[in-house]
């Protein structure tokens, strides 16, 4: 393998000869590397880390830290990535908690963008993105193909939906309907269906007519929650994609924003 002269790799530590380790890196003993990862410089790997392949940390990333929880004393939790990430500058992924599970999970071909924190016991699904500063408390729940703006704080045990996309500087204490593009002037609303990234994910023309009729009766309609889930269910024919939706919404410990 290629590891710098600054970096130290401690003794223990499982990394592949494809893996490339660069200058003033820290590697900690129960670190797991899969093949071809590439650690660019000044990145921190710690605790019971397990990584796929393919995986770049930029420079002064810290992955698999202690959680930043005063309820932690020191147990061998840990961090388990994917494939084919991208963490970029100063990112945090804290390790799990025992109360929590033991795990922070993030799945495949994600981007995680400078500064952003992933707190412990979350997990994340393949396929999202998280911008610059976007910071996710502990035990947060993201699904696949997911996207969270800059600046956006999501509260514990939030849960963001399948294809959801969370604009810039939104405060989310609720969970996020999936497919919803949801933002925030003062306090985070639901606007409707995430149009363009739906199409650019490949959903036809029958999948977004189902969608668009849901996100309808949820938001333009003067029912609660209930009732519209109550409405689209004695509607009857509703596609794989709304009974998702459907799901989700009678699932929520939370609640979900509209």
């Amino acid at each position: 393998m290629s590891v710098h002269a600054t970096a130290i790799v401690a003794p223990g530590a499982v990394i592949p000869e494809s893996c490339m380790i660069g200058p003033w890196c820290t590697v900690g003993p129960h670190v797991v590397l899969g093949e071809e990862c590439e650690l660019i410089s000044h990145v921190v790997l710690d605790g019971h880390l397990t990584a796929g392949a393919r995986n770049r940390f930029f420079p002064f990333a810290c992955v698999g830290v202690a959680p930043q929880d005063l309820k932690y004393q020191g147990e061998p939790t840990g961090v388990a990535l994917g494939d084919s990430n991208t963490v970029r500058e100063c990112v945090t992924i804290s390790r799990g908690t025992a109360g929590g599970g033991g795990m922070t999970r993030l799945g495949s071909h994600c981007l995680i963008m400078a500064y952003a924190h992933i707190g412990h016991d979350s997990v994340i699904g393949d396929h999202c993105i998280l911008a610059n500063n976007a910071t996710l408390a502990g035990h947060v729940t993201v699904e696949d193909y997911v996207t969270v703006g800059a600046f956006s704080p999501i509260h514990q045990f939030c849960r963001v939906g399948q294809h959801a996309y969370i604009g810039g500087g939104t405060v989310v204490t609720q969970d996020v309907l999936p497919f919803s593009l949801t933002s925030a002037t003062r306090e985070a609303h639901a606007f409707g269906m995430n149009k363009v990234g739906l199409e650019r994910r490949g959903f036809d023309r029958g999948r977004l007519r189902s969608l668009h009729h849901a996100f309808r009766v949820l938001l333009a309609s003067k029912m609660n929650a209930a009732q519209a889930v109550e409405k689209l269910r004695e509607e009857g024919g509703s596609s794989a994609d709304v009974s998702y939706l459907m799901e989700f919404i009678e699932t929520s410990k939370r609640g979900v924003i509209r």
